[in-house]
């Protein structure tokens, strides 16, 4: 694979989450985030992006969201659970996609806000269609993925590189 070809980055923030009486680490999806995470796979499934890579928070919530859409999509990627997506800020999540091979081409993130929206909003330099607007006026909601495109190594991935091409939230 060659590094001119244009990689795809989805940021997918984890579905909505419950309250009990738990750490905020081990906190479950409430019963909305167990029915709006399958619907979030399939709208990945129907993007047509063929993931090479996962890249999920360690927290209970995440790795639940992932495993209720990863079922939806037609091949299921190399996942690897990340301790430091959790609680990320915008650089710490550029470091450890900094560390992505470069054979992968398709990354999916799934974190945590506001380090996901922090982290579109650093990357996407442009935006194609309506994409910003939509992602302006919603914010990032639970379930919510924006998929960013970017030419380049994984290594130089900076501050305003990317293009913001799509953005989907459940109640879209």
């Amino acid at each position: 694979m060659s590094v001119a070809e244009p990689r795809r980055i989805v940021l997918f923030r984890h579905a909505k989450a419950d309250w009990p009486q738990v750490s905020d680490h081990e906190r479950p999806l409430a019963e909305r985030g167990r029915r709006d995470a399958p619907v979030a796979g399939r709208k990945l499934a129907d993007s047509g992006i063929p993931f090479d890579l996962a890249l999920c928070s360690t927290a209970a919530r995440t790795r639940e969201t992932w495993k209720l859409a990863v079922q939806e999509l037609p091949q299921r990627p190399k996942t690897v659970y990340e301790d430091r997506l959790y609680e990320a800020s915008p650089g710490e999540l550029i470091a450890v996609l900094n560390e992505t091979p470069d054979d992968v081409q398709n990354v999916v993130l799934i974190g945590h806000n506001p380090g996901v929206q922090g982290l579109t909003d650093v990357l996407s330099g442009d935006s194609e269609g309506d994409a910003r607007t939509r992602l302006n006026r919603r914010g990032f909601p639970t379930a919510t993925f924006a998929v960013l495109t970017y030419s380049g190594s994984w290594k130089a991935l900076e501050p305003g590189v990317a293009t913001l091409v799509d953005y989907w939230a459940p109640s879209e």
